[in-house]
């Protein structure tokens, strides 16, 4: 790694590695960029929820440790990119994230794509900044 690279990856010890090449999340000045959260059990793996709200509520609580983890906090996201196993999924996601963000809302994308199982992944930015 450069020794003036700005950025730095956030360490999450109690977790296995990505399976992919690529990093949980980044912090880079005050910003941190998270990957997509699954509802995976962080220690396992396995998928947690049957169905697209428990799934939802476990993917945000992944995206909340995560964010934990790099000093921040959900209050802190400003932006989300929400991929939904299908669009018909949307009403039910939009419920449990109005849930657990809160006015004003972060920006977000939400589209449709394939999630290997999955019915959604939560991918943000947050800014820490004073």
């Amino acid at each position: 790694m450069p020794a003036d690279r700005r950025w730095t990856p956030v360490s999450l010890p109690d977790t296995p590695p990505p399976v992919g090449a690529y990093s949980r999340a980044i912090r880079a000045g005050d910003l941190v960029f998270v990957s997509g959260q699954l509802p995976r059990d962080p220690a396992t793996g396995a998928l947690l929820g049957d169905d697209i709200r428990s799934q939802s509520r476990a993917a945000l609580g992944n995206l909340e440790r995560v964010l934990k983890a790099a000093g921040a906090g959900l209050e802190d996201v400003v932006s989300v990119t929400a991929y939904l196993a299908g669009i018909q999924h949307w009403n039910a996601f939009n419920e449990v994230y109005g849930e657990v963000f809160s006015p004003p809302y972060p920006t977000r994308t939400t589209v449709a794509a394939e999630l290997h199982g999955a019915l959604v992944e939560v991918a943000a930015v947050a800014w820490i900044g004073g």
